[in-house]
């Protein structure tokens, strides 16, 4: 009996440690304010004060979902998704600065982007809405909406994307030096250098 009491004692005393453990294994709520100065102090730079990058190289982060921004600082960081610039930008960030810079940029406004090449946007508008059949290329809109606002948690928000930068991503994934997707890489895999410029200069215009 004294064995058994001391295990019910030992019990219910271990109770309260666990269930403090698990609470303090879920993540603070994301702090916007301190979002904004992390993303000034680090990625402002390259990206624009309001995540509206106006250099053609550098993606618009503005009205990303928070969690693939945050999965893709932290592949950054662990080197999963090779960049150098960005593997140390990333490295300065701890991981509560990863999801209060996510949560800041997820509120900020992403600005209209367009289309340039009248002869491409046609292809690229079947080949995002309807894939190619007869090469088991799946529609981009299955993933990422036809309207580019992508599905939150599982798929980024493409529409206004700089076409210069979605060109980069899909060769990257074609080509197998962007390795952090292999979903990506499938659908890359079969896209020819004017599908993929057509299918990006579409997604810049998609809104």
């Amino acid at each position: 009996m004294k064995l058994l009491a001391s295990l019910f004692m030992a019990a219910a005393l271990a109770t309260p440690a666990v269930s403090a453990l698990a609470q303090g294994d879920k993540p603070a709520k994301p702090d916007l304010a301190k979002g904004e100065a992390s993303y000034g102090a680090v990625c402002a730079a390259c990206h624009a004060a309001d995540g509206n990058s106006t250099i053609a190289a550098n993606p618009v982060l503005a009205q990303q979902h928070p969690a693939y921004l945050v999965k893709q600082l932290q592949e950054f960081k662990s080197g999963k998704r090779a960049d150098p610039v960005m593997q140390g930008m990333a490295a300065m960030l701890s991981d509560d600065d990863m999801r209060n810079v996510s949560a800041w940029l997820a509120s900020q406004k992403a600005k209209d982007g367009f289309a340039k090449d009248k002869d491409l946007v046609s292809l690229g508008e079947r080949i995002y809405r309807g894939g190619i059949q007869n090469r088991q290329i799946a529609a981009c809109a299955g993933c990422h909406s036809p309207n580019g606002a992508g599905i939150p948690v599982q798929y980024p928000r493409l529409s206004g994307q700089h076409a210069d930068y979605t060109v980069k991503q899909l060769a990257d994934f074609r080509d197998g030096k962007r390795a952090n997707s292999a979903q990506m890489h499938d659908v890359a895999a079969y896209l020819t250098d004017r599908e993929v410029k057509a299918v990006a200069d579409y997604i810049a215009g998609l809104r």
